[in-house]
């Protein structure tokens, strides 16, 4: 799935796409945190970005569970999260420029 999103109110829209779609060993930047279906929790993409999923940041993705590829790990900033698919889908990244 992939989206348009600015990076803020004057900047260019950016293609995107979700966090989860990232193979291990790549690195993005976050172009923002978004409800990526009905069921996901209302409290959820605040939550994400409370932890340091904000435009800017960089994200690396160091591994991938067995089965399906999750929970993801990732690293943001100097933090290392794993990652539901729920979770990983709300973040929306661009490629480094």
């Amino acid at each position: 799935m992939s989206a348009v999103l600015p990076l803020d109110e004057y900047a260019a829209p950016v293609a995107c796409q979700a966090l989860s779609d990232l193979a291990k060993g790549q690195s993005a930047r976050v172009v923002g945190v978004v409800p990526s279906g009905p069921d996901v929790p209302p409290d959820l993409t605040r939550r994400l970005a409370d932890l340091g999923f904000l435009p800017g940041e960089r994200v690396h993705v160091l591994a991938r569970g067995p089965l399906g590829g999750e929970p993801v790990a990732v690293r943001v900033g100097t933090a290392t999260f794993a990652l539901r698919r729920l979770e990983a889908d709300c973040i929306r990244i661009a490629p480094l420029e």
